[in-house]
């Protein structure tokens, strides 16, 4: 049976310049889905973002009602831990009823907003074949950019010989990392979710 595992969760404040700071969250996937072209994924996206992809998935699927995003509250405080993780839970249940619609399954710019790092508007040139990259050459790309667990490249560096019989699985226990990606997400997808 084919099921889709979404974990939003390790939110990280970022600083875009002096005066002003984001909160991104990880988004991790796991999934046997034919519907994917990796199976295992880790990117970092910030609130805004998700924003982005509730417009554009409701453009596509104008007869879908779209679940709602947490509301953007002129309170919210990115040093409040309750804020911040209510969000946090309000955009894995999103993502969660997204990802169960086969529509919004087929729409390209869920596959790059969950698989790469691409902008939104990278993401909006890609799905129209404004680059030279096609969607599924964007998420292999970002994948090999990013195939291994940082341990594992240290590991390589050390004694690339050494290394080469045990490189290939990761601490995730889900077997082989030729699908996983790393970005400096946490190998076990159940590790510390509350």
């Amino acid at each position: 049976q084919e099921f889709v595992t979404v974990l939003v969760r390790d939110p990280r404040i970022q600083k875009e310049d002096s005066w002003h700071s984001y909160i991104d969250y990880e988004i991790f996937i796991h999934t046997n889905s034919i519907c994917f072209t990796r199976k295992t994924s880790c990117v970092r996206r910030r609130f805004r973002e998700f924003v982005w992809l509730r417009q554009r998935l409701q453009s596509n699927a104008v007869l879908i009602q779209l679940p709602e995003l947490p509301s953007k509250t002129p309170f919210f405080n990115m040093n409040n831990p309750h804020h911040v993780d209510h969000r946090r839970q309000g955009l894995q249940e999103f993502l969660e009823k997204i990802l169960q619609d086969a529509l919004l399954l087929s729409d390209s710019r869920l596959h790059l907003f969950l698989q790469t790092q691409l902008s939104p508007e990278d993401m909006e040139a890609c799905v129209s074949g404004q680059t030279k990259y096609s969607v599924a050459d964007a998420i292999h790309s970002f994948a090999s950019l990013n195939r291994r667990f940082p341990i594992e490249d240290e590991e390589r560096k050390k004694g690339k010989n050494d290394a080469d019989s045990d490189s290939e699985s990761s601490s995730s226990g889900l077997g082989p990392s030729d699908d996983s990606i790393s970005c400096g997400c946490k190998a076990s997808p159940a590790s510390e979710e509350s």
